[in-house]
């Protein structure tokens, strides 16, 4: 934990320095300090919040189904949050404080129960069948993003396509707190539930052993990665594969506990997220890369040979 703090403290010192103009933290005249307060720092509050939702809501999708594969963005449930978000987005031209993170709730709870639904059989949820589902799903509703943008005004399609790529250039204070009251709800009720994560990652025999009873476990937490996944869908689009690799990364470090492993993750998600946003303003200046596009040029390579090594030791 101590070891993740500090790199936490190093990736917030790099955010703050690196970018377009190269700023010392330490010693700040007015100008660097209105860069700081006003585009800066609205950017790392916003990446640590979304990379840590992110985090969160893959480690308990890869729990809950017992999928290695599965987070938000693979499963569809970020296309569903965006798609709902999209039209508040669009209706209210970012003035609806309230209404996108509410629209981008319904979105991932309706997508996480589609999804769930099309990969059950008689035997129960399918790792495959769950995972197929979730893409088929994801593809059809950003097909649909994609047509609603097309209709809509110029300046709001180019703002909708800035923020479906994960971009956190117009980052600002206004719907951090509605996310953040989601991410507290959702990372809670995840805590609250963390022994039923454990058992369901054994399969639901342990934990109907354990006197635990599997669906509402299941649903309880499925809930909890809607609301994380719809508070990051707010704060800045659809950003791929946080939520695949860190909590595989942080597995790989404590174990999989979940009393570790959710705030783990959420510390580790936020600085991926923070890190591919510095990443993304400094390496082309001025052009900026979105921290989406970032994280999907890391994750893409990684969810190929987890799905090689997922299907050769075979999917349950």
């Amino acid at each position: 934990m101590f070891t993740m703090l500090g790199c936490l403290v190093l990736v917030l010192l790099l955010s703050l320095s690196l970018g377009q103009q190269t700023i010392n933290p330490f010693q700040l005249d007015p100008l660097q300090l209105k860069i700081v307060l006003d585009l800066r720092l609205p950017r790392i509050v916003v990446a640590l919040l979304m990379g840590g939702s992110l985090g969160v809501a893959g480690a308990i999708l890869q729990g809950v189904f017992r999928n290695p594969l599965a987070d938000p963005y693979v499963l569809g449930t970020s296309s569903g949050a965006a798609l709902a978000a999209a039209f508040g987005l669009l209706a209210t031209q970012g003035t609806g404080i309230w209404l996108v993170p509410l629209l981008a709730l319904t979105g991932a709870l309706v997508t996480s129960a589609v999804v769930v639904s099309l990969g059950r059989d008689a035997w129960g949820v399918r790792a495959e069948r769950l995972l197929l589902a979730g893409v088929g799903i994801g593809f059809f509703l950003s097909a649909i993003l994609m047509l609603v943008m097309s209709l809509a005004q110029a300046d709001g399609v180019k703002r909708a396509l800035l923020w479906m790529a994960g971009d956190l250039a117009g980052a600002d204070w206004s719907v951090v707190p509605v996310a953040s009251l989601l991410m507290l709800i959702g990372f809670f009720l995840a805590l609250a539930r963390r022994r039923g994560l454990n058992a369901l990652a054994l399969g639901d025999e342990v934990a109907f052993g354990l006197g635990l009873e599997p669906g509402r476990e299941r649903t309880l937490l499925v809930l909890a990665a809607s609301l994380l996944t719809a508070a990051a869908v707010a704060l800045g689009g659809i950003v791929g594969f946080v939520g695949l690799m860190v909590p595989h990364a942080v597995r790989a470090l404590v174990g999989a506990d979940a009393r570790r492993v959710l705030p783990l993750s959420a510390l580790g998600g936020g600085m991926l997220l923070c890190l591919a946003d510095t990443v993304g303003r400094s390496v082309l200046p001025p052009v900026e890369i979105p921290a989406g596009v970032v994280t999907a040029l890391i994750g893409a390579p990684w969810f190929l040979i987890m799905l090689r090594r997922a299907t050769n030791g075979g999917m349950r």
